[in-house]
């Protein structure tokens, strides 16, 4: 059973017990058995742990753009303090900065609300 913030448990329960669940979860373990593969396996709900469901505000669908270790930690446009940023999180930074005319750091963004879950981000406040 996953093990998630109860209000996404309650919002999502059902759908941990339904067959294509099961297969996600039994391919995700052999990726995890089979080499490297990221987040840590406590992480892969993080953004769930941290962000209650009755808070998410926008869900956006991408891809992460970690692509070593350690840099993913179950959060987008993040990564864990003292893990230099990959070259395209740094472009994020940069064109976020940009569009909103100000500096931004990672610890206001994380601050600001990003968690995410396999692909989907999603921003909180």
């Amino acid at each position: 059973m996953v093990k998630i913030e109860e209000s996404w448990e309650k919002a999502l329960g059902n759908e941990f017990e339904k067959p294509y669940f099961k297969k996600l979860s039994d391919f995700v373990h052999s990726e995890y058995v089979s080499g490297k593969t990221y987040p840590l396996p406590k992480n892969i709900f993080r953004a769930f742990e941290l962000c209650p469901f009755d808070k998410v505000k926008v869900v956006i669908i991408g891809q992460d753009p970690y692509h070593g270790p350690q840099q993913a930690n179950g959060l987008c446009f993040a990564v864990s303090e003292g893990i230099r940023l990959p070259p395209s999180l740094k472009n994020i930074y940069k064109e976020i900065a940009e569009d909103l005319k100000k500096s931004i750091m990672k610890k206001w963004w994380q601050r600001v609300g990003t968690c995410r879950g396999g692909r989907s981000k999603v921003f909180y406040s």
